[in-house]
């Protein structure tokens, strides 16, 4: 299959088996050049299961990923953020009695020559990639256990874009979040867009997603139903599709 030249990431006829369940039946998902994609579907849809292979947790056992174009074989989490692939799961990944400033740079601290981290470095620069998302916090010397849950997702994306990330991937960013807190999260994401930042925005809930995604991809037991621009459907229809979804037989996904 051709690359359209238009993608920023497309994934062909993926297919995964754990056993003999087949979690993926050929799928086919895109995302283009900072475009916010809602990946929906009810459990055990398979979307955990796509965004693991795109974010190098598992690989296919079917299919082919190209990433700007180029065919690529993504077989860990470090060789997809090497591609500039971030993910921001739903716990997050930071560590709370931790500086708000050691948690971005978590894994990637920048060493002096006697080998001390650079402790003014971190700060500064923290400072500069919350900035970049409009989160503006007290100081960078703050534990993340005294942050919002809203707060903590924040610096979760400012992580990913700091460290140049061209696709972040949040696995259900609103997930247990107050009214405001997941307004906020809201509005990083779209800050992500207006960085020229593309993002897949997983989640259940989809009166969250359906402000900010500008496309959905529905998933039911391991096949896409469904591919659908925001402007052409209603949160109603989709709820539907999630619900009731084509039958197997029916000739490829809504459209």
């Amino acid at each position: 299959m051709e690359s359209s030249g238009t993608s920023l990431v497309r994934m062909v006829n993926i297919r995964k088996w754990f056993g003999k369940v087949q979690a993926l039946k050929g799928v086919d998902f895109e995302v283009g050049q900072a475009e916010v994609v809602g990946l929906v579907g009810d459990n055990g849809a398979g979307k955990s299961t796509l965004i693991k292979i795109l974010s190098g947790y598992h690989t296919c056992d079917g299919g082919e990923i190209f990433f700007e174009d180029r065919k690529v074989n993504i077989a860990s989490p470090r060789q997809a953020r090497r591609l500039g692939i971030e993910t921001v799961y739903q716990e997050q990944a930071l560590v709370p009695y931790m500086s708000i400033a050691r948690n971005i740079f978590m894994g990637r601290e920048p060493i002096g020559a006697l080998g001390f981290l650079k402790q003014k470095e971190m700060r500064g620069q923290s400072v500069e990639a919350l900035g970049r998302i409009e989160l503006h916090l007290r100081s960078p010397d703050e534990l993340i256990e005294m942050l919002s849950g809203g707060e903590r997702q924040g610096v979760a994306i400012a992580r990913a874009l700091h460290f140049k990330a061209k696709l972040v991937i949040l696995d259900e960013p609103t997930i247990a979040l107050s009214i405001k807190e997941s307004r906020e999260v809201l509005e990083f994401i779209l800050q992500l867009k207006r960085q020229g930042v593309a993002a897949v925005f997983i989640t259940h809930n989809l009166y969250h997603a359906y402000p900010v995604a500008e496309r959905f991809v529905v998933l039911n037991r391991g096949r896409k139903v469904a591919d659908v621009r925001r402007a052409e459907v209603s949160i109603e229809k989709l709820s539907e599709l999630i619900v009731n979804p084509p039958p197997e037989e029916s000739e490829g996904p809504v459209k």
